[in-house]
């Protein structure tokens, strides 16, 4: 995902979603101008973190969102508005994937209990279930009834 561009040192600790960079030293790594930057955050096209002082630090995908922002504007002609909802529904199916993953190890871990428990009872019921044999009959049994 960041392989065009520049190779960036991160600070120790850091990772791609970590907010270090100002806003410049952003616009120079995405080869944005500052006020262009300005323009996507009020937009919503690009959300930056923010310093204590409230000035926009950028992370690593907020420069590759920036860097697929203008791509999408100058080499496939989409508007701003289009692009915003293309970034909103990508972040959708992003998180419909996460819950789909989670609801899957939920599911395998209530199969994997539901397995064990009928294990456990086949098990303990093992030595007092008899063999039959088999017959074409019909029993019918109604509760409180005696024999």
């Amino acid at each position: 995902m960041f392989g065009s561009g520049p190779s960036i040192g991160l600070p120790h600790g850091a990772d791609e979603d970590t907010p270090v960079f100002v806003i410049s030293v952003a616009a120079q790594l995405s080869g944005l101008h500052a006020q262009t930057l300005r323009s996507y955050d009020r937009l919503g096209l690009v959300s930056p973190g923010r310093a204590a002082g409230g000035g926009r630090r950028y992370s690593l995908r907020d420069i590759a969102q920036l860097r697929e922002v203008q791509r999408l504007s100058q080499e496939e002609g989409v508007n701003l508005a289009g692009i915003k909802r293309i970034i909103e529904l990508e972040n959708e199916v992003g998180e419909l994937r996460q819950r789909v993953a989670e609801l899957t190890e939920e599911l395998a871990a209530a199969y994997a209990a539901a397995e064990q428990a009928a294990a456990a009872v086949h098990a303990s019921y093992r030595r007092e279930l008899v063999p039959a044999r088999r017959q074409n009959a019909l029993v019918v049994w109604r509760p409180g009834q005696q024999p």
